[in-house]
């Protein structure tokens, strides 16, 4: 998780200016535990509605194994909990294991709003561990939150 939280704190300052992207991080982490690819949310970035953290690094693990886009006994860890479009995604990706650390209860689908990846009816339901450094996670989302407000900027919701 620590990984995933320098992942999203790095904002890569565009032209300057301060992040415009909500700060999530995340990393996938092969069978072996190497780390794969990673993923910040990109979607004010690059206009690209579905440029969510876990949908980069989904797709980036994917070209890294270069074998499929099967990511069987593949680990994600995310600093927020996914929403169902990422959540979705990392099912039919078969992610074997799913790590995140703060709760979110207006989108999450991994057990807060919904719970995507334990629904009997999809033929893969990953492992999922809730919760890890969820202090250190919350807190990296609210200080955005505030510095969009202080700024009089517009942040969507989290994803």
């Amino acid at each position: 998780m620590r990984r995933a939280l320098e992942v999203a704190a790095d904002d890569g300052l565009v032209a300057g200016r301060p992040a415009i992207d909500i700060p999530v991080g995340a990393v996938i982490y092969g069978p072996d535990g190497t780390e794969l690819a990673v993923g910040r949310n990109e979607r004010e970035l690059t206009g690209d509605p579905t440029a969510h953290a876990e949908i980069l690094a989904l797709r980036r693990a994917a070209a890294a194994r270069g074998d499929g886009w099967r990511l069987d006994g593949c680990t994600l860890v995310v600093t927020v909990e996914p929403c169902t479009m990422c959540a979705g995604a990392l099912v039919l990706a078969r992610i074997a294991v799913v790590v995140f650390g703060a709760w979110e209860p207006k989108t999450g689908a991994v057990g807060s709003l919904w719970d995507v990846v334990r629904d009997a009816r999809l033929n893969h339901r990953p492992e999922v561990y809730a919760g890890v450094l969820e202090a250190e996670c919350a807190a990296l989302m609210r200080d955005f939150f505030r510095s969009t407000q202080q700024r009089g900027g517009d942040a969507a919701g989290v994803g």
